[in-house]
């Protein structure tokens, strides 16, 4: 597994240059189980990052991009009556893959955004009253633009939980820069990007993130971080006991991904940022505007170890 690990990081980083603990962190989301919410301005690599997570899952792949006429029928499928056969034949949506990616997902409207709610949650979608059953695994890799930008809406706090992370890609530094300017077209390169799991494998890897321990201590630094976000005028809510299982559950992916068969509170730092970041929200803009993000500053304020 862990050579698997290795090789998946060395593929995705082959078209998404510089971005080490992005991609881990990617990898560690899908690993998981959870759904992937990419956010950043346009033309920072996320539609790449999401197309390079695809070919090395190997999952059936659809994508969607998001745009402000789209409607829930376009994602689900709707019935479309045959004059050859004299009845209504369902016509399956993008929705009915093993990984859908929905991009530009804030350019479309919030009854549109809610139409993923379901298939995100049970991996199953009730349409026309009928309950029907998505492929397994299901994964939703979602992007998003800056909510700050025109013609964005902004995703509802109930379906920015059910995205087990949240990352944001930044610029490239110089050296990764230059390599993209040289090499021009960074989409070319994705035909090279080489299939590192099986679909059966994600399974078995979900088994063994259940079987990595997670000591009374480390517990009890991850209800001291979730207690922080509860009782501090900076949010307007804390996080909830979803977002607290999903600390551990990515915890726990990060540190089999490292080889280890136990969490230790540097897993934890390391994926809090992007788990808990997208469900928590500052109370005042001055909390907003401060240079420290949230996330940071719960993690600076708690001690790792109980006085």
């Amino acid at each position: 597994m862990q050579a698997k690990i290795d090789q998946a990081l060395t593929e995705i980083g082959s078209v998404v240059l510089g971005k080490d603990q992005q991609i881990r962190l990617a990898l560690c989301c899908l690993l998981s189980g959870g759904h992937l919410l990419i956010e950043d301005l346009p033309g920072m690599g996320k539609t790449t990052l999401a197309h390079s997570l695809a070919k090395v899952f190997g999952l059936a792949f659809r994508r969607v991009q998001f745009t402000s006429d789209l409607l829930p029928a376009d994602i689900l499928g709707m019935s479309v009556y045959e004059t050859a056969t004299g009845s209504f034949v369902f016509h399956e949506g993008p929705v009915f893959c093993q990984l859908l990616l929905a991009d530009e997902i804030n350019r479309a409207t919030p009854k549109t955004q809610s139409a993923l709610l379901e298939a995100m949650e049970e991996a199953q979608v009730t349409i026309e009253g009928q309950t029907r059953a998505l492929p397994i695994p299901f994964f939703v890799i979602a992007t998003q633009n800056p909510v700050s930008l025109a013609g964005t809406y902004p995703l509802p706090e109930s379906q920015s939980d059910r995205f087990l992370m949240r990352l944001t890609l930044g610029y490239p530094d110089p050296a990764a820069e230059r390599i993209l300017l040289e090499r021009a077209e960074q989409r070319s390169s994705l035909v090279n990007v080489r299939q590192c799991f099986e679909a059966a494998e994600l399974a078995d890897w979900r088994a063994l993130a259940t079987g990595v321990k997670c000591s009374a201590y480390l517990l009890d630094y991850v209800q001291r971080l979730i207690a922080c976000t509860r009782d501090n005028e900076r949010f307007l809510a804390g996080l909830s006991p979803r977002g607290g299982i999903a600390l551990i559950r990515a915890a726990k992916t990060f540190a089999l991904m490292s080889g280890r068969d136990h969490v230790i509170p540097e897993d934890v730092q390391a994926i809090f940022p992007s788990v808990a970041e997208h469900r928590l929200q500052a109370r005042s803009i001055t909390h907003r505007q401060s240079g420290e993000t949230a996330s940071q500053w719960i993690l600076n304020t708690v001690d790792v170890f109980s006085a």
